[in-house]
């Protein structure tokens, strides 16, 4: 048998940058509050915790003082940055360059759209964090949809400027881009802004090639990873076994009778050595003859 670890799967760099600015503001001061978790795996979350790092809901942070916090990746909206101020808050902020630039781009069309009485419309999950930021660059008045039923909030009437979650699936956007221009009652006042994250995107067209060479697939990823879940849904509909895990002890005895191939994949919020950890374990405890390929 041979364990081979997909080189494309782990932290996107978004995710590599905010952990490593985390690392580096823990190893100066040994306390940090994050807003919100870092990344959406508990394995990596009790690493960093370990270190120093303490998850805060934006409730929490809304009362605190005179203290250090980080901005994980997905970015937050202008309010967020107005309390730190007046509340001697230090913010260390590890947006994500793309969702920087992001935010920055909606902000300028949502004041350029007030003149022409224009909407904001943006594919994405409600409730995400990256999603809040985007909308609070609009004073939250960007309308957020996620399924068909959700275009009911928008008046085709008016003149309409699409833009999308960083992580949402191609196939979505074009599906919504396609329904709002048929909707819309003159759709060249449409604009469709493509923001979709090649970087995370492009792992769909891999991972279906990566887990076409193996017998079973281990797919590693933390439960609350919406990317995750999207990439495994990937693995089920293409591998007839696959296989969801969030550690070593998700691992089952059984499903490695007569498996010739194994192949360890993960979303961009799932660390290598999680990935590199899973592998020694499948040798050491269930084929000491398995030779690792990472």
């Amino acid at each position: 048998m041979v364990i081979e670890i997909d080189k494309n799967s782990g932290f996107c760099f978004g995710v590599v940058n905010a952990i490593k600015i985390a690392e580096q503001s823990l190893g100066i001061n040994n306390e940090l509050y994050s807003l919100g978790d870092i990344v959406h795996n508990g394995a990596e979350i009790q690493r960093l915790q370990n270190l120093g790092l303490k998850t805060i809901s934006r409730k929490e942070y809304f009362c605190l003082k005179n203290c250090k916090v980080l901005i994980r990746a997905h970015g937050e909206p202008p309010e967020t940055y107005e309390y730190a101020t007046k509340n001697n808050i230090t913010l260390i902020d590890a947006t994500c360059p793309v969702v920087l630039k992001l935010q920055k781009r909606i902000k300028t069309s949502y004041l350029d759209g007030e003149k022409e009485n224009g909407q904001i419309v943006i594919l994405g999950k409600k409730g995400h964090a990256e999603v809040t930021g985007l909308r609070g660059q609009t004073s939250n008045n960007a309308i957020v949809v996620n399924t068909i039923e959700d275009l009911d909030q928008v008046d085709f009437e008016r003149p309409i400027t699409l833009y999308s979650q960083t992580t949402m699936p191609i196939s979505e956007f074009v599906a919504f881009s396609e329904e709002i221009k048929k909707r819309a009652k003159n759709p060249a006042s449409v604009t469709i802004k493509d923001t979709i994250c090649r970087q995370v995107s492009n792992r769909v067209p891999r991972i279906k090639k990566f887990i076409k060479n193996h017998d079973l697939i281990l797919f590693v990823s933390g439960k609350k990873s919406s990317n995750g879940k999207f990439l495994y849904s990937v693995c089920e509909k293409n591998h007839p076994h696959a296989k969801f895990i969030s550690n070593k002890e998700d691992l089952k005895e059984k499903w490695f009778e007569g498996v010739v191939k194994i192949g360890i994949c993960g979303g961009t919020s799932t660390p290598s050595w999680l990935m590199e950890e899973i592998a020694y374990t499948i040798k050491t405890k269930f084929d000491t003859h398995l030779p690792l390929n990472i």
